[in-house]
């Protein structure tokens, strides 16, 4: 009876210690959050930022510019400069950074001030996106490492479907300094939540850490951040550009609700993907990469039909919203413990360069041949990240 006993109290030991660490993986998707919707909350404001700072919309719409220069820019050196340090006090440090320039943000008057204001909390968020998977990759077990990575993942899409409608609506009832004060007191909050249930972890030594080029070099990595490029670059030019790509089918006007339904589709996906991640990684990336060709092929055809854009839309949503938590998972399974909190701001830089990309390539297409021409652009370029997936089932994207 009482070898039973025990054996129950070792089981349920057992049991409790792969519970995911709730708070702290939300904390990490709470830093998240604020990243991303300090970088998109001015997309919805400009009209209200341009008055405040007396410039035009188009130099207010240069502070989304800074903010992603500033990711872009310090993503990779930061990590390789801080890699040492112990991982709470940094995290902190970086949470503090976007108090501080969203606290700038909404009090200066002066549009050059706001828009350094704007870089360094780009280089937070760049140092952020750096250490965030990583960090709740060293929470749990290797059994739940991708499900630990989809919850720390879940404030982008929370931030991208609800923030900026949300800050948008508020802006217009109390001002766009207002909502940047706003996500100053958010911030605070943050900061004792990490100090309350975030965990700390010490640093790698400078002969622990891997540099850039070895991480570079390791064995799938690389079809891995191609695949990153040409994905993220399919989505960008439509994100983009979404609202004249909605005018042949008369939704231009619907805009935000096309916006919300590819959201609310995107959370459902990092749902699904949370779940199977672990097992089905290399599915899982095959089947969106494939639904999303679909999704562009359909387009092709029939971006004149409401119904045929809406449910486009839909799966859209359903192929993207997954998509960080796997093309992170399979970059920190193939980088390894030691190489997973470099490779992941090597992660980040790929993905701003899909973002100015996509802006680059789908403004041209817009000027110069229209929207009728983006599906075809999506189609082309989704083709070769399947066929780059499909090829890494060794390294990269491995059979299990």
């Amino acid at each position: 009876m009482a070898d039973f006993s025990s054996s129950a109290n070792r089981a349920r030991s057992a049991n409790a210690s792969v519970r995911l660490p709730w708070f702290a993986l939300l904390a990490l998707a709470m830093t998240g959050f604020i990243c991303i919707l300090t970088e998109t909350i001015p997309a919805g404001l400009l009209p209200l930022i341009g008055e405040g700072l007396h410039v035009t919309k188009g130099l207010a719409g240069q502070l989304i510019t800074f903010y992603a220069l500033g990711s872009l820019v310090a993503a990779i050196p930061f990590t390789i400069f801080t890699g040492g340090y112990r991982r709470r006090p940094l995290l902190i440090a970086i949470v503090v950074g976007f108090l501080v320039f969203n606290t700038i943000t909404a009090l200066s008057t002066s549009y050059v001030l706001t828009l350094i204001a704007r870089f360094f909390a780009g280089v937070a968020a760049g140092a952020a996106w750096g250490m965030i998977a990583g960090y709740a990759r060293r929470m749990v077990p290797d059994a739940l490492k991708g499900r630990a990575l989809a919850v720390a993942m879940v404030g982008t899409p929370i931030a991208l479907t609800f923030g900026v409608p949300i800050g948008t609506l508020l802006g217009d009832l109390i001002g766009w300094r207002a909502v940047f004060g706003l996500m100053s007191v958010l911030t605070l909050g943050l900061i004792g939540w990490v100090f309350w249930k975030v965990p700390d972890y010490p640093g790698q030594s400078a002969k622990q850490r891997m540099t850039v080029r070895q991480v570079l070099v390791l064995p799938g990595i690389r079809p891995i951040l191609a695949v990153v490029l040409a994905w993220m670059l399919a989505h960008n030019i439509l994100y983009t550009y979404i609202s004249p790509f909605l005018e042949p089918s008369g939704l231009v006007e619907n805009v935000g609700l096309v916006l919300l339904i590819f959201g609310l589709a995107a959370l459902i996906s990092i749902w699904i993907v949370g779940l199977w991640v672990d097992r089905m990684l290399r599915t899982l990336v095959l089947i969106s990469l494939i639904c999303f060709a679909l999704v562009a092929a359909v387009l092709w055809a029939g971006a004149q039909s409401a119904p045929i854009v809406y449910a486009a839309v839909v799966v859209w949503g359903l192929t993207f919203g997954g998509a960080a938590t796997l093309l992170q998972t399979a970059l920190a399974d193939a980088s390894g413990e030691e190489g997973v909190d470099v490779v992941m701001p090597i992660n980040t830089t790929v993905w701003n360069i899909a973002i100015a990309g996509g802006g680059l390539i789908g403004g041209t297409l817009l000027e110069v041949v229209g929207v009728q021409w983006f599906p075809a652009v999506l189609l082309a370029l989704l083709l070769i990240g399947l066929i780059i997936a499909w090829r890494a089932k060794i390294h990269g994207f491995p059979r299990k």
